[in-house]
């Protein structure tokens, strides 16, 4: 029988992120995604101008109507929250779906680069926590790992030893594992490899008793969507049943690729990579 991951998100027209990226990276790698969307937007909100039709209130026509079908989910995804209401209501679709067998992967989409993004507020920080520690992993960049556990980006973007950084990095996701996330991978580190000299950009999983880097040569530039790309990977395998190094390595190879050609192609970043070519490197073992 399929597996099945209930994600929630938005779903933008233009921008190769969200739903839009989610559906399409869970079911090319033999997963059904089964998309609850909070908005809908004509595009992501890095364009000029974009509409927007807020789904919060209709978020729980979809969770009852779910309910009454006796829907179960192998594993629930949650992505871009366009406020603290939104998270209520996944709170309340958690406690009818969140079973024993059902993981919970938290994407805290909040902020980049050391900046919050326009939809922060101090409200909805407070309850990005509350849902991280219901999470059984959870992938955040380094901004939003720093907004999580009450840290100063400005410590984090002016540390230049590549290990010791790591270390702090590391740390600060077990911090957050003693309160809930089984484990946490990090995403977007960049770093100068010492054994090279090469800038490179890297995702690190940690868990209670070990971490793992996975690292690619940084290529430059910020796309739309490449979070999500990962993020849906990452979900995907966990369905599956999958070692989550073998699903980031696959996730980063391929991301990679793509960047290349957004880069060689000069793809406006708003427009995100082209990575539909790629998708069957994400298939990995067969089940």
């Amino acid at each position: 029988m399929t597996k099945k991951i209930a994600v929630i998100n938005d779903l933008s027209g233009f921008g190769k992120c969200s739903l839009t990226a989610a559906i399409s990276v869970i079911a090319a790698m033999g997963v059904q995604p089964c998309p609850l969307p909070t908005a809908i937007l004509s595009a992501q909100t890095g364009y000029a101008s974009y509409f927007l039709d807020d789904y919060t209130d209709k978020m729980e026509y979809f969770r009852k109507e779910w309910e009454k079908m006796g829907a179960s989910f192998d594993g629930i995804y949650t992505g871009f929250m366009a406020g603290d209401r939104q998270i209520k209501q996944v709170f309340a679709f958690l406690d009818t779906f969140h079973k024993k067998n059902t993981f919970l992967l938290v994407d805290p989409v909040m902020g980049d680069n050391g900046k919050e993004y326009a939809i922060f507020t101090p409200a909805l920080l407070s309850l990005m926590k509350e849902l991280v520690l219901r999470a059984d992993i959870i992938t955040p960049n380094l901004t939003e790992l720093c907004l999580l556990t009450d840290t100063d980006y400005r410590m984090i973007e002016h540390l230049t030893d590549e290990k010791y950084l790591l270390t702090v990095i590391a740390q600060m996701g077990r911090n957050l594992i003693q309160k809930g996330p089984k484990t946490v991978v990090v995403t977007g580190i960049q770093f100068v490899d010492a054994a090279d000299g090469i800038s490179k950009m890297g995702n690190l999983s940690v868990t209670k008793k070990e971490e793992h880097l996975c690292a690619f040569p940084y290529i430059g530039g910020s796309y739309s969507g490449t979070g999500d790309i990962f993020a849906s990977a990452v979900a995907a395998g966990m369905a599956k049943e999958e070692k989550i190094v073998s699903v980031m390595k696959r996730a980063g190879t391929m991301i990679e690729y793509a960047m290349r050609d957004a880069v060689k192609d000069q793809i406006p970043r708003n427009d995100g990579v082209e990575y539909e070519k790629y998708l069957w490197m994400l298939k990995g073992e067969e089940q």
